[in-house]
């Protein structure tokens, strides 16, 4: 998961003449922006989530479901095998079976995508965008972007983010990694009204005293 999330959700293209030419679709970005300006007006979001994980080919590699927690800039994610807290200053990954926590701080200027920028206006400055065709899945209609890193030294080369129509919610994220991999959360069960407290972010040594803590701040 510290690997999904340092080449995160969730993002680029394959060579088109958009993309070639270093233009982007306002046909995307104005969907891109009602996407910003809904997801913005949440205070606290909360979800689960599905990730599926693939080879180039397209074979499934493994699944897992969590639970994904944000609010400003503070996020937490709670997956089998891992949970990662951020109270928007340190992030502190937490493997249960091994008792061990690892604490770094928070670096905008690192290569993170964190879960909120995957919904916001990140795109804007460090992507290239196009809108692809609409595509009808369980019953919803379904718009999908497809997006290339400027930044040619990401860990991924292509992002495809799926959102809802009439929501403008996005229900999906597939990033394709550089090595081969790729990587799909699927969102659902999205709580936006009720406030998450400020203690989900943060990792309480007190309920963990065996806990050895690796401190790389």
């Amino acid at each position: 998961m510290k690997k999904i999330l340092s080449s995160l959700f969730f993002l680029t293209i394959l060579i088109s003449s958009v993309s070639a030419q270093g233009k982007n679709d306002p046909d995307a970005k104005k969907l891109l922006d009602a996407v910003t300006t809904k997801f913005k007006s949440f205070k606290s979001v909360q979800a689960k989530f599905t990730l599926k994980i693939e080879n180039a080919v397209g074979k499934v590699l493994g699944s897992k479901t969590g639970m994904v927690y944000m609010k400003g800039l503070k996020y937490r994610i709670d997956i089998t095998g891992q949970n990662i807290y951020c109270d928007g200053v340190n992030v502190s990954t937490y493997d249960p079976s091994s008792k061990e926590l690892t604490v770094t701080k928070v670096d905008p200027s690192s290569n993170t995508l964190t879960p909120q920028k995957i919904f916001t206006d990140f795109y804007d400055k460090d992507f290239l965008y196009k809108l692809n065709d609409d595509q009808v899945i369980a019953g919803k209609t379904i718009q999908e972007v497809e997006l290339t890193p400027t930044d040619k030294t990401k860990t991924f080369f292509k992002v495809l983010v799926d959102v809802d129509k009439t929501s403008r919610i996005i229900v999906s994220t597939k990033i394709f990694e550089k090595t081969g991999e790729r990587y799909t959360y699927s969102l659902s069960n999205m709580n936006t009204t009720t406030l998450v407290p400020d203690n989900i972010f943060v990792f309480d040594e007190k309920k963990y005293p065996d806990t050895e803590v690796v401190d790389l701040r």
